[in-house]
């Protein structure tokens, strides 16, 4: 676990416990697939944010929790419904659900936790809360959608882009940090700051993921480097090196493959980095991460605040 949850590491094991607890089916299979796919491990960003973002106000783990889970389930049904789309089969260095009992059964697993996630949302009085979530699902689906119906284009935008990584990734963890606030009774305009700095750290993370996705250690990465230029994903460094490598031609040539050899992925990835595709998305990166702490300035001044520095400087040195 990421040392600066450390306020919260006992409550986080908590919220462990209670997801193997909640996706226990009557269905062995379902709780089989379910458990395998917590088993694989991952960061817990989003349940770790909803409860750091309660340690401003009234902090109640009790209040917390069905949301903390929630956000789990949420976010692990949309792995498992992406390693289907995207034909993976690993994830975190772990065969994925597909890779061990196909689409079928990797869809209906992906579709029982996010009813699971409904249930424990149901117990909130505030209407906010299952708002929030109800309309980040919906975006999550439309950024995904678009996803599919874009790959494999060298016409993809800048628009495109945003759009996409707004709704598949920053919009979850936007929302993980103001429900988190709104589940103890936080002032409107305090969760709002910190659904600003949610979304901007969103964007810096999956700016981060693009730019791991060409340099990273493959076995900290955890799957194949050069994951999104085989599925016809153009992420930051790609669009940028379209626009201005000598070389956009070739470029636009191996995007445009729908079945890319290793030594094409490896061409392309090369072009990026003379390009200076990688570089940019990394001055991109820190200038969301800027943007992300400008919005802390007028939280409470309590311990958890320098945590959320720390998150955000994280997250642009990441390497995993």
């Amino acid at each position: 676990m990421l040392d600066f949850f450390s306020q919260v590491r006992k409550d986080l094991q908590v919220v462990e416990h209670e997801i193997k607890t909640i996706v226990q089916s009557r269905d062995p299979l379902l709780t089989q697939t379910s458990i395998h796919l917590l088993n694989a491990g991952g960061k817990r960003l989003r349940p770790a944010f909803a409860l750091l973002a309660g340690k401003f106000y009234h902090y109640s783990l009790e209040k917390l929790l069905p949301l903390a889970v929630a956000l789990e389930l949420i976010h692990m049904a949309t792995l498992v419904h992406d390693d289907v789309v995207d034909d993976s089969l690993t994830r975190r260095g772990t065969p994925t659900v597909k890779a061990n009992w196909g689409n079928r059964i990797s869809m209906h697993t992906g579709d029982y936790l996010f009813a699971k996630s409904l249930v424990l949302i149901s117990q909130y009085e505030n209407p906010l809360i299952a708002q929030v979530l109800a309309d980040t699902s919906v975006m999550m689906c439309e950024g995904e959608m678009h996803q599919i119906s874009t790959a494999y284009s060298a016409e993809q935008s800048w628009r495109d882009y945003f759009y996409r990584i707004k709704r598949k990734t920053a919009l979850l963890i936007a929302a993980s940090c103001q429900l988190g606030a709104v589940a103890v009774g936080a002032p409107e305009e305090e969760y709002k700051n910190l659904r600003r700095y949610g979304h901007h750290l969103g964007m810096a993370f999956q700016i981060t993921d693009d730019i791991l996705d060409m340099v990273a250690d493959q076995s900290l990465l955890g799957k194949p480097i050069g994951g999104d230029l085989r599925q016809g994903i153009l992420t930051m460094p790609v669009i940028y090196s379209l626009e201005r490598s000598p070389q956009r031609t070739r470029l636009r040539q191996l995007v445009e493959i729908e079945e890319k050899t290793d030594e094409q992925v490896k061409e392309a990835i090369e072009i990026i980095k003379e390009a200076g595709g990688i570089e940019y998305a990394f001055n991109a990166t820190k200038q969301y991460i800027e943007k992300a702490k400008k919005n802390l300035t007028h939280l409470p001044n309590k311990p958890v605040k320098e945590t959320f520095y720390q998150i955000a400087d994280f997250i642009g040195i990441r390497r995993f």
